[in-house]
């Protein structure tokens, strides 16, 4: 088998072709030939794998997807002015089929079809990662600009109480600290129970283990505005009236099976040596738990606890629900009703007013970019805690 990978790998170029400029064979000919004389079994599954192994991308290949979008592009274009086509999503989505038909073809008709269905399932995954990436970008570039002519100072530090909704000026420092407030609360609930629960899971493993992530499941696709109602019910009918708790409570309830299903992945990646090397000293498994395992999964834990927050930043029913909504500041979460940026925006956009409305797009850009700066921060704790594992390894 060692010579006949060597054979293959000598007599036979990236292009599928022989060294031999005069010689025309195939990799798949020289496969064939060496596969008599080579031995049964493993020398067998050797010569299948290097036969049907789709070649490198070559200055043909790149002609054919050249070709592949140039007919994409023109038969698409053909297409909308036969059929009296006009919107470009239309376009789009005959460009993209003529162009996937045509690269597939091409790459039959010239190499094998094994390779046409490499390259065709290569191209629908570079495609669907594009078309992503591309409503994202699209999502974030149109908030910036329609929000970034109204971040100003005056923006972050003022509220909505002094100014009427034709005066220029007001800002969201309000919405903002409502924000920051019930993100606390949420956190400070949702955040030991999670870690709890996922520890729960994942090292205790106890009778109830199985009802247990069937309810963290089940609460992962719970609608929010279902936790608003639950907390509008047993709490602001019964008499404590809207607040900034109100809401911290709903949007706990949120938050809960994010962060425990992030970290319970995350203990799973402690190596069971740690855990056993624990137990073997005499160390109970609480004390293995609390003196190994979540240390080391420390910086794990709070990544799952940052993705919860950035997971339940956003909601607006709950708080709408709850919170009531405020055009000043509350600086007392417990009393009284309080605004946050998604309630100030879902409120503002309501209104058939321009300034309104630009104030809406600014407090949508100062929620983006908090979520954004979450999401950045459990990205750089996360391989952090990855290299730190693998360095402890």
């Amino acid at each position: 088998m060692t010579i006949l990978t060597e054979r293959l790998a000598d007599g036979v170029t990236g292009n599928g072709e022989t060294r031999n400029g005069d010689s025309r064979t195939t990799a798949t000919e020289a496969t064939d030939s060496s596969a008599s004389s080579a031995p049964s079994g493993a020398g067998e599954a050797v010569v299948e794998q290097l036969r049907f192994r789709p070649r490198v991308l070559v200055s043909r290949d790149r002609k054919e997807l050249m070709l592949s979008l140039a007919s994409g592009l023109t038969g698409s274009a053909g297409m909308c002015l036969v059929f009296d086509w006009s919107h470009p999503l239309t376009y789009a989505i005959w460009a993209l089929l003529i162009f996937l038909t045509a690269s597939y073809l091409l790459a039959r008709d010239s190499q094998s079809p094994v390779v046409a269905a490499d390259r065709l399932v290569t191209t629908l995954v570079w495609t669907s990662g594009g078309i992503a990436v591309s409503a994202l970008v699209w999502m974030l570039v149109y908030v910036a600009v329609q929000g970034f002519k109204g971040l100003r100072l005056e923006f972050l530090s003022s509220d909505l109480s002094k100014v009427g909704p034709l005066d220029d000026g007001g800002g969201a420092l309000h919405a903002i600290i409502g924000t920051l407030q019930q993100m606390m609360i949420a956190s400070v609930i949702s955040i030991p129970i999670a870690i709890l629960t996922a520890v729960y899971l994942h090292e205790i493993k106890g009778r109830l283990s199985g009802l247990v992530r069937f309810v963290i499941d089940a609460m992962s696709g719970l609608p929010s505005i279902v936790a608003g109602l639950f907390i509008y019910t047993i709490w602001v009918l019964r008499g404590n009236g809207p607040s900034g708790l109100a809401a911290g409570l709903a949007l706990a309830i949120l938050m809960i099976p994010t962060v425990t299903r992030t970290a319970e992945e995350m203990l799973k990646t402690i190596d069971d040596g740690l855990r056993e090397s624990a137990l073997a000293l005499g160390a109970p498994q609480w004390r293995s738990v609390l003196q190994v395992v979540l240390p080391t999964a420390r910086s794990g834990l709070i990544t799952a606890s940052i993705l919860g927050v950035a997971r339940a930043v956003g909601e607006t029913a709950p708080v709408l629900l709850t919170a009531f909504g405020s055009s000043s500041v509350n600086l007392n979460p417990f009393v009284g009703p309080q605004s946050d940026l998604p309630l100030f925006i879902y409120q503002l956009l309501r209104q058939p007013n321009a300034n309104q409305i630009a104030r809406a797009w600014t407090g949508a850009l100062v929620l983006v970019l908090l979520v954004l700066v979450l999401f950045v921060l459990a990205r750089v704790i996360g391989e952090h805690g990855a290299r730190v594992r693998g360095g402890s390894r």
